[in-house]
Order: structure tokens, then C-alpha cells, then sequence
């Protein structure tokens, strides 16, 4: 049996644009955020505090963060103490950490090994003195385009490790695009002879256009969290050949196909992708969008 309901979490403002060459301004961040909880988004990754220098997209995250009033829930990437220490400036309540299941793509990302990765999300939750509702993320769950194999088991001591932290939530991701919907039914019948359902989301990139296949053999697992980004914006930097996360509105007409409830405005919601790519004069990738602009408004 399929969810009744699910939640989408937002990450376009900060996944989504983290990969923009073109500098995007705080107000068109700001406006995006407004139009994104005005179709009925309740949860948005606003931005991380990754150093300027590595994502310069995202240098404005202090003044971004402080200008945001809304009644979404906001959350931000937080790496190490620096960016705690930054994003305790700020009225967040919610944070999220990151990981990868790759070592080499965890040096490429981070510049550090897993376990050293591990030792600074502990030193970061130590440090939160139980401010922040926390969320982590583990990438590279379902493969790796750098030739090191994903050993499920490592994902599971991640995953123990991260709950034990007093992580609320894992984000799961398919970085690159690579899963497909057969391996997804594989993976997550063994994660979840360990883990509970309620408290896994997956993250999908549509690289080779499976992410809904994917998405679909989730829900029949009983996943209910997704994370989306509104328009496909969006890669990973540090991950070669990452192309877009799977759409924000492609997913919402999927579960509404599916008779399953997301609280979102579709038509709002493709006013706000056209916005964004328009914007930033970025070509439609996401079916629901091409068909939007191609039609009556």
C-alpha cells in the first residue's frame, strides 16, 4: 500500500542553485523562497554555510537567512563548527549535515575521509547544544561514478552512527543519477530490515530520467519524505556528469496522479519554476514545465 500523504522538502534554493555559474542575486533567492511556501511548501533548504570560496553561489547565506520571514521551515547545510557558528547568528532551528558513502567523492566534496567527515558532524551536534532539529545527508548511496564500489553495509554503520548522533532524519541520495528502480527495490528491502521507514527520505537525481520510476518503488516501501528541487535545478559540484535533482512539480503530479496528498499548489508551483529558469534563462527540463510553457497560461 502506497502513503496516504507525503512531504516534499524543498532543496532548490540551495541544492538547486549551488551549481549556477551566473551570480543569483539574494532579492531573486528571496522572491524564489516566497513563491516556493506560497504553493504550499512547508519545508526549504534556504542555503548552506559552506565557505564562500567552495560555493561562491552561496556566500550571501547569512544576510539570506536573516531576511527570511515566512512560515516555512527553513534549514541550512552546516559542515563544521565554522558554519555552526555562523548559523547560530541567524533564527534557524533546523540544520543538516552531510556525508558521503564514497570516500573518493567524500575527499572530493569535503577534502577529508569519511571518518574524519564523521568526527565533524559529531564535533558540529556536540557542539548545537540541542538548538537545532538535525538532518543528515549520506551521498552516493546508490553508486558512485568514481569506480569505488558502495558496500551497503558501510551505508548502514553511517546510517547507526548518524541516529546515534540524535539525527531525526537520513536523506538517502542517488547523487549522480545512477539507481534504477531495481536496485532501489534491493537497497531499500535491506536498509529497512534495520531501520524504520519514517525516518529515511530519498534524494534523486533525474540524470538518466528515472527518478520517478525510483521515486515510485520507494513509496512502495513506505518512503514518505522526498526531496525535490523545483524546476530540476540543481547538481553536485564536486560529482561529474550530476545533473539535476528530480523536479519539485514532476514529483507533485506523479503523487497527484497517485491520488496521494502533498499540500502543494501545482499551478502556483509552475508559476514559481517558470520564475526561476526564466530568470535565469535556463532551458525547461522537467516534463511538467515544457507543457506548462508550451501551453495556455
Amino acid at each position: 500500500m502506497l502513503p496516504a500523504e507525503v512531504v516534499i522538502k524543498e532543496v532548490g534554493p540551495r541544492d538547486g542553485l549551488q551549481n549556477e555559474t551566473q551570480k543569483v542575486p539574494t532579492e531573486i533567492k528571496l522572491k524564489l523562497i516566497e513563491m516556493l511556501e506560497a504553493s504550499g511548501l512547508s519545508y526549504i533548504e534556504a542555503t548552506s554555510f559552506v565557505h564562500p570560496k567552495w560555493i561562491p553561489q552561496l556566500s550571501d547565506a547569512d544576510e539570506l537567512l536573516k531576511q527570511l520571514s515566512g512560515s516555512a521551515q527553513y534549514s541550512a547545510l552546516v559542515p563544521n563548527i565554522k558554519g555552526l557558528e555562523r548559523a547560530a547568528q541567524t533564527n534557524l532551528n533546523e540544520i543538516a549535515v552531510f556525508i558521503s558513502a564514497s570516500e573518493v567523492h567524500n575527499q572530493k566534496n569535503l577534502n577529508k575521509s569519511v571518518q574524519q567527515a564523521m568526527a565533524d558532524i559529531k564535533h558540529v551536534i556536540e557542539n548545537s547544544c540541542d538548538r537545532y532539529n538535525i538532518r543528515a545527508y549520506i551521498s552516493m548511496v546508490l553508486g558512485s561514478p568514481f569506480g569505488d564500489k558502495i558496500e551497503l553495509e558501510q551505508v548502514k554503520q553511517l546510517m547507526t552512527e548518524l541516529y546515534a548522533l540524535g539525527v531525526y532524519e537520513i536523506s538517502l541520495g542517488d547523487t549522480t543519477g545512477m539507481a534504477d528502480p531495481s536496485q532501489v527495490d534491493e537497497v531499500l528491502t535491506e536498509l529497512l530490515t534495520d531501520f524504520d521507514a519514517s525516518k529515511i527520505a530519498l534524494h534523486f537525481h533525474d540524470t538518466n530520467g528515472l527518478a520517478l520510476a525510483n521515486i515510485y518503488v520507494s513509496l512502495q516501501h513506505g518512503i514518505s519524505v522526498f526531496d525535490t528541487s523545483v524546476g530540476g535545478l540543481g547538481g553536485c559540484p564536486y560529482a561529474e556528469g550530476a545533473s539535476g535533482n528530480v523536479a519539485t512539480e514532476d514529483v507533485v503530479y506523479l503523487m497527484d496522479q497517485l491520488n496521494i496528498t502533498t499540500g502543494i499548489d501545482s499551478g502556483q508551483l509552475l508559476k514559481t519554476a517558470d520564475f526561476i529558469t526564466t530568470t535565469l534563462n535556463i532551458t525547461p527540463v522537467s516534463s511538467q514545465l515544457r507543457k506548462y510553457k508550451g501551453g495556455s497560461r
